[in-house]
């Protein structure tokens, strides 16, 4: 929870100070945002690796379903890349690439859950077959 805090407060006050530099050097903001979203995106990977131990646990008891585990987690970085791209992008004045890249990151989430999908409808085909 202090983490949380101590990272809200370092947007907020990078927000306030690339604010100073909206009239006269736009991008200077631009560069302020992008260094202290690197930061905090850096910050969130170090989280990440607990994550990871608490993943391990979950791959052991999932056994042949670890697959799926690997799935979920590629999807959740995904998400996590686009939205922070794009967010980037927004606040660069660029919604049109910001755009894209959420487009993009939508079609690699659905190209990524359609293994899952897939095992699915074979599961409802099998026992659906089998009435």
């Amino acid at each position: 929870m202090q983490d949380i805090i101590k990272v809200a407060f370092l947007g907020i006050i990078a927000v306030m100070f690339a604010a100073q530099f909206k009239g006269s050097r736009p991008e200077y903001g631009t560069f302020i945002i992008l260094s202290v979203g690197i930061l905090i995106f850096g910050l969130a990977i170090h989280q990440l690796e607990t994550v990871a131990m608490e993943f391990d646990k979950l791959k052991f008891y999932l056994g042949s379903g670890e697959k799926y585990l690997s799935i979920l987690v590629k999807i959740v970085c995904i998400t996590y890349v686009c939205e922070f791209s794009a967010g980037i992008c927004k606040d660069a004045g660029y919604s049109a690439v910001a755009g894209q890249i959420e487009l993009l990151g939508k079609l690699a989430v659905l190209m990524s859950g359609l293994p899952i999908l897939l095992s699915v409808i074979e599961q409802v085909y099998r026992f659906g077959g089998k009435e």
